[in-house]
């Protein structure tokens, strides 16, 4: 299981990346590997701000769909549009080529209080 130790982690299993004001949003090595293959990202709310813990979209899968949340407080800049043709390589690459959105937070301090990656591996019991 891939839990890199730069990124900060939810407890609905999105990962975070925070470059200045950006932050970069996809969903853990370990959700892909609970839902399967994933064959669609959605995600309609680019350009729109929204607080923390809101649905900015959702992933399906084989099997399931599963709701994607916001771990962070800002507007969604920009959609990982190669997705639209390659949902797959969220699968394949979680944390680089399989991102979902970049946002333009509104508050950084939320950063903080995001898990690390210890704290991620206690809850998924790795």
């Amino acid at each position: 299981m891939n839990i890199p130790s730069e990124l900060k982690y939810t407890k609905d299993h999105e990962w975070v990346k925070l470059d200045g004001d950006i932050a970069t949003i996809g969903i853990t090595d370990f959700a892909q590997s609970e839902l399967g293959d994933i064959v669609y990202v959605e995600v309609e709310t680019v350009d729109e701000t929204l607080d923390a813990d809101e649905i900015f979209g959702s992933v399906e899968a084989v099997k399931t769909v599963s709701d994607l949340f916001l771990p962070l407080s800002g507007e969604i800049i920009e959609f990982n549009e190669a997705l639209e043709d390659n949902p797959e390589v969220v699968n394949s690459d979680p944390y680089n080529a399989g991102w979902m959105i970049k946002l333009k937070c509104s508050d950084i301090s939320q950063f903080e209080t995001l898990m690390t990656a210890e704290d991620y591996k206690v809850l998924i019991g790795a």
